[in-house]
């Protein structure tokens, strides 16, 4: 059940600017103290996404979130880079041994991708309307307008794709200004940044799911596009251990759409011993 009860008043935010290999710089901020978590958005996103469940997460927790390479306020890529070894840089920076990761779409893929490599820097996931490497994604018609505006580098066009495919809920559900905001400030970056993105290590993670020994926690909105339900199932599934739970009233960008109701189950869950 939702609480009503006010969140403390988090640390002020401290924020930095973290060196990545090959050069440039990841832009984060970190508050609050406890446990850390560490808080991974979605492409063509920022670390705005967090808005709205970060001072809840931020009263018992040290949370860091952070702009994934290219996207945000991090500098652009001009040679390949890995988002694996960028959440290890992040992680290093802030002199973290180990950290609960709360992964968002390519963020609970980059989750998945790090427990797998660096098991024993994990102590937690919480994959929000994840993906997953090595799942089969159907052919539909707008999946392939999406797929066919990435490879075109099409900026404007996967811009409004991405808002009528992941933000179904449209400009007025909760949050739906700040996701125009932030699709409309990365359309371009993204291109650039998605262009210099390396094949990840671990492309074959969906048949490596059993391996995962973090507490995980799988969540996803009841608007999101249907075939990330079926990948939540799967997660659920294979994850040893994993509890799922869905969110009504939430599409992709679930942290905006519903904080509240997101924020009680990360709470929870990173409160399991």
């Amino acid at each position: 059940m939702t609480t009503n009860i006010p969140a403390p008043n988090p640390a002020p935010a401290h924020e930095v600017r973290i060196p990545v290999p090959g050069g440039g710089h990841l832009w984060a901020d970190r508050r609050g103290t406890g446990s850390p978590v560490v808080l991974l958005h979605g492409a063509g996103m920022d670390s705005r996404l967090w808005d709205a469940v970060l001072p809840r997460l931020a009263g018992s927790h040290e949370v860091i979130r952070y702009d994934a390479r290219g996207l945000g306020r991090s500098s652009s890529p001009d040679a390949p880079f890995g988002d694996v070894d960028d959440l290890l840089a992040v992680l290093d920076h802030f002199g973290l041994r180990r950290a609960a990761l709360v992964g968002l779409s390519m963020g609970g893929e980059t989750s998945i991708d790090f427990a797998l490599a660096h098991p024993d820097r994990v102590d937690s996931l919480a994959l929000v309307g994840a993906s997953v490497g090595g799942h089969d994604w159907p052919s539909t018609p707008e999946l392939s307008a999406y797929a066919t505006a990435r490879r075109e580098q099409d900026a404007t066009r996967l811009a409004a794709l991405e808002l009528s495919i992941w933000a179904s809920l449209g400009r007025t559900a909760p949050g739906g200004a700040l996701i125009e905001a932030m699709v409309a400030d990365n359309a371009d970056r993204r291109i650039i940044s998605e262009r210099h993105l390396a094949p990840s290590a671990h492309g074959d993670a969906a048949a490596r799911l059993g391996t995962i020994t973090a507490p995980t926690l799988v969540v996803h909105g009841d608007h999101d596009h249907p075939e990330i339900g079926v990948i939540a199932e799967r997660l659920a599934a294979d994850v040893p251990g994993a509890r799922a739970h869905g969110i009504p009233a939430a599409d992709h960008y679930l942290p905006l759409r519903a904080p509240e109701r997101l924020a009680d189950l990360l709470l929870a869950h990173l409160a399991r011993p």
